[in-house]
């Protein structure tokens, strides 16, 4: 499906390995960050795969001027933004991702509205004691309106 998510504000730290070999490696950094600054956890945790960049999200009740970029953690405001998305269940894999981005993918060139505007990103909606087939995620790819000539 199409949506339309909300402009918001999100936490990141990055790595030089895609997503799915560093994935506790990413996690710990902004685990600390909300911890160190008394901030709640949310879901989704959203990702970029390579290079692997995890994001957590600041609820709107954070003040997030106060916010300090650290050497692990930055902050970071997305506007508006329009994806094509995916829903998926099943475990946090590259595997699982790749076939979700790929079906995604083709599902998104069947559609002569909207363009790829970049890379799939993973949102991802469990914790770790989930059990692998009860996970829920879903695979985001930003689009852009193909406007038509005829307008």
């Amino acid at each position: 499906e199409i949506k339309t998510l909300p402009a918001a504000t999100l936490i990141a730290t990055r790595s030089e390995a895609q997503y799915f070999e560093r994935n506790n490696g990413l996690f710990m950094p902004l685990f600390r960050y909300i911890q160190a600054n008394d901030i709640a956890m949310t879901t989704p945790v959203e990702s970029e795969i390579n290079p692997g960049i995890m994001y957590f999200y600041i609820g709107s009740e954070v003040p997030t001027d106060e916010l300090k970029s650290t050497e692990d953690v930055t902050i970071e405001k997305l506007p508006v933004r329009t994806v094509a998305s995916i829903g998926v269940r099943g475990s946090y894999s590259a595997e699982n991702f790749q076939a979700a981005a790929q079906q995604l993918s083709a599902w998104l060139k069947a559609q002569p509205e909207y363009k790829s505007a970049g890379p799939a990103r993973g949102v991802f909606w469990n914790g770790p004691m989930m059990p692998g087939p009860f996970k829920r995620f879903e695979v985001h790819i930003p689009v852009m309106e193909i406007r038509s000539a005829q307008l």
